[in-house]
């Protein structure tokens, strides 16, 4: 990677994805050269500290990006709507990791393994996908490029830190009233979690699904450059710290054996195949849990599909990690490495517009 080092902020430095962030950029020695740490008012002038260094954590306002190269984005929709714009205005390439702007035709929304180039037309802001979409789309992109998607059906199985920092607390204090039996308290869902599964994750839409499920739809459909997709999700939340777990069932175009799937996964980058039921070895939450990787596993025929053409297999990832903050460093990363960091019309660079956006313009 191209070693200069950059002026990196992260918005939302004391949420939990946004720790993961700091976390990730020390990991991957990204080449920081100054590190702001921002958050909101309540937060700022507290100190934490990074890799042995103390740093103090500033206010989210929009003077605070004169100067950053790369600025990553974790702290809600409304603060990405209010300050990402204000970020670029300054000179900063954006990553956001809410879903303020994933459906905007003009930005791209990306997977590092999946299409990295799209990266290159970007406007200043690059959305970071759902959690959920994260960790299906490479496995999907491999049955794409070689037998066809004709439709996904995918149910999720999501721990609370996808909702954050209560959440776990919650569920916590959750398990010890029920072992102390009394009766547990819920507040930041309708019910409480512990030894349960909520089929509600976001807001309900008025077509009967809810918000988090919309965004498996149309995400995938987005990154996979698939409009007409189809696809079709549950989510449901479930008492588990770290780490969403799917089932997805696959129709192809082509026909396929379990065999040749387990290949095609393996061979993408970040994938791991983890598939013996002899041996009761499956991708598992509390595996996955701290580790970048996607695994995948009870790859088997879906036999309601006529022709070899239907597979069902499960698919486990670290949503705090590969689900949202690894991603982002990974385009961060890319970015660097290809000198894409400054928006496209700055670059020559042809703009970036989405699948259905082409079509609608053609």
């Amino acid at each position: 990677m191209n070693r200069q080092p950059l002026t990196v902020a992260v918005v939302g430095a004391t949420g939990v994805v946004g720790r993961t962030m700091i976390q990730i950029l020390n990991e991957r020695e990204f080449p920081v050269g100054e590190l702001r740490l921002l958050a909101s008012g309540r937060s700022a002038g507290r100190t934490v500290s990074v890799d042995g260094r103390t740093l103090e954590i500033g206010e989210a306002v929009p003077e605070a990006f004169e100067g950053v190269d790369i600025a990553l984005f974790s702290a809600g929709a409304d603060v990405s709507k209010d300050l990402a714009p204000a970020a670029v205005a300054c000179g900063a390439t954006v990553i956001d990791n809410s879903s303020a702007w994933r459906m905007d035709p003009t930005i791209p929304l990306v997977v590092s393994q999946v299409n990295a180039a799209d990266l290159e037309g970007h406007p200043g802001i690059i959305a970071n996908p759902n959690c959920s979409t994260m960790q299906m789309a490479p496995v999907l992109m491999a049955l794409r490029d070689t037998v066809g998607l004709e439709r996904v059906v995918a149910d999720t199985y999501q721990s609370v830190s996808g909702t954050g920092a209560d959440a776990l607390a919650e569920l916590e204090s959750q398990i010890r009233a029920h072992v102390a039996g009394e009766t547990p308290v819920a507040s930041v869902y309708p019910h409480p979690v512990a030894f349960n599964a909520l089929p509600e994750i976001d807001v309900f839409l008025p077509n009967g699904y809810t918000k988090e499920e919309w965004k498996v739809v149309t995400e995938n459909r987005k990154i996979l450059g698939m409009p007409d997709l189809r696809i079709s999700c549950t989510a449901v939340r479930i008492p588990v710290f770290v780490s969403h777990s799917e089932a997805l069932h696959v129709e192809t175009r082509d026909p396929i054996t379990p065999e040749r799937a387990r290949a095609l996964f393996a061979a993408v980058p970040g994938v791991i195949v983890q598939d013996d039921p002899s041996e009761h070895s499956y991708p598992l939450a509390t595996v996955a849990a701290g580790r970048d990787e996607i695994f995948v596993g009870r790859v088997r025929r879906d036999p309601s599909i006529d022709g070899d053409r239907g597979l069902a297999f499960w698919v486990v990832s670290d949503n705090l990690r590969k689900g949202a903050a690894t991603n982002a460093v990974e385009l961060a990363e890319i970015l660097h490495e290809r000198g894409w960091i400054r928006p496209a019309a700055t670059r020559g660079a042809r703009p970036y517009s989405s699948p259905d956006a082409a079509e609608a313009t053609a």
